[in-house]
């Protein structure tokens, strides 16, 4: 997913400390642009202000992104109420989230995404 022409980013609800752990443990923070974590900003998904952050390190507007999360409400909602396109990963206990997009698989993302840009 990570090109030239796409910057990723995280937003992540938790402590900074644990959640910086687990994503060195996954050896995954060279493939990101901007990390951000609620403990260390001060506030927490689905707040606007934290998806505007993002949006603001990363340099892109809302229109021109799209977030991928597990939570109906914090992850897909919180980022359509800034513009964002929203993505839900299927995850239980949901059933039906409105979403612009739903996944089962990340490896569906790729086709996901191009589609999700063609529609623009």
């Amino acid at each position: 997913m990570k090109t030239d022409k796409n910057l990723l980013g995280i937003i992540t609800n938790g402590y900074g400390h644990f959640q910086m752990d687990n994503i060195k443990a996954l050896a995954i923070e060279k493939y990101f642009d901007v990390i951000l974590v609620s403990e260390w900003e001060n506030i927490k998904k689905p707040d606007p202000q934290l998806f505007m952050r993002a949006l603001d390190k990363l340099q892109v507007s809302p229109h021109d992104s799209i977030f991928l999360g597990d939570h109906p409400e914090n992850d897909v909602k919180g980022a359509q109420a800034v513009g964002m396109k929203g993505i839900w990963k299927k995850d239980a206990p949901w059933d039906h989230v409105e979403a612009d997009a739903i996944i089962d698989d990340l490896s569906e993302l790729p086709s996901i995404i191009d589609y999700l840009n063609n529609k623009q």
